[in-house]
């Protein structure tokens, strides 16, 4: 299937990591010109070299998303390079705090929100004139299966994913009749190579994610490519009509069974 994306310009935040790494090579395959943006240049910069030598067009960026005036800078430098930027993916944030909320660093969750949460609030603010403008645009925002579940130990990731729900919903809402689309994915854990193994050798492995993998009906975790493929089908012209949805990349692991 065409998606339609041949002339389109991505830019895909925290390009560097598994998820938005694997983003932009599925991005770059259907024919858009990529911007691998990262605050990480050396792991943008490996995407991007990744992609080229594939054949595809891509380049590699390096920014801070809490830095506002550093984002609109960058996005602006993009548009004169480029044109302007059609779908952006809202990729970038932190997942590392593991604490109950009576033993939560304030730091961190000061740090969550300004990433998670105001960083894509950022880059969004300042690459959506140009969607309007041009009357054609697709947004993404990367929530989690935390942010409609809550996760233990996980206040800020959690908060901040939840509140990526309400920011694309809106998104949705304002852009409708500007051509602009705003849909937000939200994956249950993804494990790369190892949902491949069966879950007694998981165990083995790791028994936090085996624990999951019991819990999910398919039997197995996510794969970078099950969060890539519905982004690029999200992003492409058949989706034109859907917008303002939460769609779980799960394996079914939110549903209630006995």
């Amino acid at each position: 299937m065409d998606f339609g994306l041949d002339d389109k310009t991505a830019l895909v935040t925290g390009a560097g990591g598994r998820i938005g790494s694997v983003d932009c090579e599925v991005l770059a395959a259907e024919g858009t010109d990529v911007v691998a943006l990262d605050v990480d240049i050396d792991a943008a910069e490996t995407v991007a070299d990744d992609i080229e030598d594939a054949g595809g067009t891509a380049r590699a960026l390096e920014c801070d998303l809490t830095d506002r005036d550093a984002v609109a800078e960058t996005v602006s430098a993009i548009d004169e390079d480029v044109g302007g930027i059609d779908v952006l993916i809202n990729n970038a944030g932190m997942v590392d705090a593991r604490d109950r909320v009576e033993d939560f660093d304030d730091d961190v969750w000061d740090r969550d929100v300004a990433v998670n949460l105001t960083g894509t609030y950022n880059v969004t603010r300042a690459v959506y004139p140009g969607m309007k403008e041009r009357e054609w645009g697709r947004i993404i925002n990367m929530s989690s299966v935390a942010g409609w579940q809550g996760g233990f130990g996980q206040a800020s990731y959690s908060a901040t994913k939840s509140a990526l729900i309400g920011f694309g919903k809106t998104l949705a809402l304002e852009g409708a009749q500007h051509g602009i689309t705003s849909n937000v994915v939200a994956p249950s854990i993804v494990v790369g190579a190892l949902a491949d193994l069966p879950i007694d050798q998981l165990e083995g492995v790791d028994e936090h994610f085996a624990r999951i993998a019991k819990a999910t009906p398919m039997r197995r975790l996510g794969r970078e490519e099950d969060v890539a493929n519905l982004i690029a089908y999200l992003c492409s012209e058949q989706a034109e009509y859907i917008t303002g949805q939460v769609v779980g990349v799960t394996g079914g692991v939110d549903l209630f069974s006995f």
